[in-house]
C-alpha cells in the first residue's frame, strides 16, 4: 500500500514539474484579434499548446504599428505572422524563417464602387488610388503593372486616405482586406465589387507564420512543437467553425459581432485550406513566382531562399514529445517499486 502511495505521489510530482517547466513563448499577431487568427486561439483554448509543453502568449498588433519584423528580430516575440514580403526582407538580410503559410492566397484586394467603370487591372489607368506599400500588398501594384501601367504613373495616382475618402468620391479604388471593409460596406448598403490578384493569376501566400534563425537554432524542438500544435489548432478551428467563432468572440474579439466573425470564417476557410492543398503548405515553386513579384533574379532568389523555408521533417520521427518523455521517466521510476511490490506479495 505504501508503495502505491509513493507511486501516486511521484506521478503527481512529475505532472506538477511538467506544468511548471512548460516553455514560455510569444506569438505576435499582424493585426488586432479576429477570426483571422482563430487557429492559434483554438490551439490555446483546447490545450494543444499545453499538451506540447508550451505556454503561449498571443499578442495583438498595434494598428498604428502592425509591422511584426522588429518584434521578432529584436527578440521581443518568438513567433509572428506577416505577409509574402518576408522573402524580400530575407533577401535584404533579415534572418527570418518561414514556418508555414496559413493563407494560400492573398487576402488583399482593390475595392471599387459597383457603378465604377473599373472591372479589370487595365481599367485603373488614370484613376485615383489609395496609397499602398511596395512590400506589403505588393501584389496589388504588380497586378496593375502587369496590365501595362507603369510604377511611376501608379505612384502619381496614389493618394492619402482610405474608405472614408473613397466613399466621398476622392478615391476611385481603395485597398482592403477581403473580410473587413467589404463586410462593412455591405452592412451600410454601399454597392461595391472587388478586384483581387488571385483572380488575375497572382497567387501569393498570406499570413505567414515565421520565427528568427536565432530562435530556431537555439530551440529547434520548441519551434517544432509550436508548429505542430498550431496546425492542430487550425484543423480544429476549420472542423468546428461555430465553436471557434464563439471562442473568438468571447475570449479574444468581443468588439466583433458574431455575424461579422461568421462572415470572416466563411470567406477565409477557402483561403486557408483550398481543395488539394495541405494546411500551411509552402513550395519553392510558388516562392519563386513570388520572388518575381519583388524583382528578385535567380541568383538573388537562390541566396535568399537558402534556409528560408522551414523543413519540419528535420526532426520528425526522432523528436519525443514532453508527454512521452514523462511516460518514459515514470516507467523507469516505477520499476523498483513494482519489483518491491511483487517481492512483498510473494512473502
Amino acid at each position: 500500500m505504501q508503495g502505491i502511495k509513493s507511486l501516486l505521489g511521484l506521478i503527481c510530482l512529475m505532472l506538477s514539474m511538467s506544468a511548471q517547466c512548460a516553455d514560455k513563448v510569444s506569438l505576435q499577431l499582424k493585426w488586432t484579434h479576429q477570426f483571422q487568427f482563430a487557429g492559434y486561439y483554438m490551439a490555446a483554448e483546447k490545450g494543444f499548446y499545453k499538451e506540447a509543453g508550451l505556454d503561449v502568449s498571443i499578442i495583438p498588433a498595434d494598428p498604428n504599428h502592425p509591422d511584426t519584423f522588429p518584434k521578432v528580430l529584436s527578440g521581443k516575440a518568438d513567433f509572428a505572422i506577416t505577409h509574402s514580403g518576408i522573402l524580400q526582407k530575407r533577401q535584404q538580410g533579415a534572418p527570418v524563417v518561414a514556418l508555414g503559410a496559413i493563407l494560400q492566397f492573398s487576402p488583399y484586394c482593390w475595392m471599387v464602387k459597383n457603378n465604377s467603370d473599373i472591372f479589370q487591372p487595365r481599367d485603373f489607368a488614370g484613376k485615383k488610388l489609395s496609397k499602398i506599400g511596395s512590400i506589403e500588398n505588393a501584389e496589388l501594384l504588380v497586378m496593375l503593372q502587369r496590365a501595362g501601367l507603369s510604377l511611376e504613373s501608379l505612384m502619381a495616382a496614389s493618394h492619402e486616405g482610405g474608405v472614408k475618402e473613397w466613399l466621398a468620391g476622392d478615391l476611385d479604388a481603395v485597398q482592403v482586406y477581403v473580410t473587413n471593409e467589404p463586410y462593412t460596406m455591405t452592412l451600410q448598403g454601399v454597392g461595391h465589387r472587388l478586384i483581387c490578384p488571385q483572380k488575375f493569376g497572382l497567387n501569393v501566400y498570406g499570413d505567414i507564420l515565421y520565427t528568427s534563425e536565432q530562435f530556431l537554432a537555439k530551440k529547434p524542438e520548441v519551434v517544432e512543437r509550436f508548429y505542430r500544435a498550431t496546425l492542430k489548432g487550425w484543423r480544429y478551428a476549420l472542423l468546428h467553425l461555430e465553436e471557434s467563432i464563439d471562442v473568438t468572440k468571447q475570449h479574444y474579439a468581443p468588439h466583433k459581432s458574431v455575424q461579422e466573425l461568421a462572415y470572416e470564417a466563411h470567406v477565409l476557410a477557402s483561403y486557408i485550406q483550398p481543395p488539394g492543398i495541405n494546411l500551411g503548405n509552402m513550395s519553392m515553386a510558388k516562392w519563386r513566382l513570388i520572388a518575381d513579384l519583388y524583382g528578385l533574379d535567380q541568383d538573388e532568389f537562390d541566396q535568399a531562399f537558402d534556409g528560408f523555408m522551414y523543413d519540419q521533417q528535420q526532426t520528425e520521427g526522432i523528436e519525443l514529445s514532453w508527454m512521452l518523455i514523462l511516460a518514459i521517466i515514470l516507467s523507469i521510476a516505477c520499476v523498483p517499486l513494482y519489483i518491491r511490490l511483487i517481492s512483498s506479495n510473494r512473502r
